[in-house]
């Protein structure tokens, strides 16, 4: 059995299960949203969520994650897709593993999609790159928590890629039963006034659809930009429920990192 462990546990998030549990289900709890009917009802296709630290954007994340419980038993799959940030590559790369591992436990790979995707021409393999990237790894425990641990993933790296090498993928591999999730933040580093002018622009393009976000206004510019194209294809439409930064959460307001989440239906 082949897993990719955790790279970032006991940094980014508590290394003890009871406690990382505990944390997930306070960012979870801690939002407005009913666990209950929410105005997405059962049309959620795909969710934007940041991927710091969770004493920085955990709340955020909690923020969107809570609008998959009116459906979370209709998920079998998560399509997860982030920027890589340690390793440069060019195109779009999955971990060579079978399980991706949590202190919540394991969860499992879709491998036989990856095997197409790569039949395609459309990904490779790099163990290495996924080896020390913490955008995907953020986001597990938050599925394991809302979605349980029966649901299958297919972990994506996208490192000097177009928005539509993005897109490609995503239409030949989502289908009903599909979550995608997109990890990523918003500016990086700016003080708090300028950031949140900045976030909010980026924000407003997000929720127009624009689908040539910049590097300098989201890390994840890439696969945000090729789910919004993708999204465009599907018709679907895209709200912004949470727009926040460091400044907002746990860090000073002299160098922030701004955070969303948003919906996609």
């Amino acid at each position: 059995m082949r897993a990719r462990h955790p790279a970032v546990a006991g940094m980014f998030y508590p290394d003890q299960a009871d406690l990382l549990r505990q944390e997930v289900k306070k960012f979870l709890s801690s939002n407005s949203v009913e666990t209950g009917k929410n105005q997405y009802d059962n049309s959620v296709k795909a969710i934007i969520a940041p991927h710091a630290g969770y004493i920085y954007s955990g709340a955020v994340a909690g923020k969107v994650y809570r609008y998959l419980y009116q459906n979370h038993d209709s998920f079998n799959r998560i399509i997860l897709l982030g920027p890589a940030h340690r390793v440069p590559f060019k195109g779009i790369v999955h971990a060579q593993c079978q399980f991706f591992e949590t202190p919540l436990g394991n969860i499992k790979v879709d491998i036989e999609a990856l095997e197409k995707l790569e039949q395609q021409g459309l990904i490779e393999g790099s163990s290495f790159a996924h080896r020390d990237e913490h955008c995907l790894e953020v986001q597990l425990p938050f599925i394991q928590n809302v979605l349980g641990d029966e649901v299958a993933i297919v972990p994506l790296l996208v490192g000097d890629a177009s928005p539509e090498q993005v897109r490609l993928v995503l239409d030949a591999l989502w289908r009903p039963g599909d979550l995608i999730v997109v990890s990523s933040d918003l500016s990086h580093y700016l003080p708090y006034d300028e950031a949140v002018e900045k976030d909010r622009f980026t924000s407003q393009k997000i929720c127009d659809m624009n689908a040539q976000l910049t590097g300098n206004e989201a890390c994840g510019c890439r696969p945000i930009s090729g789910l919004l194209l993708f999204s465009q294809q599907q018709g679907w439409h895209v709200d912004c429920v949470e727009l926040k930064n460091s400044g907002d959460t746990a860090g000073d307001k002299s160098r922030v990192v701004g955070y969303g989440a948003y919906v996609c239906y």
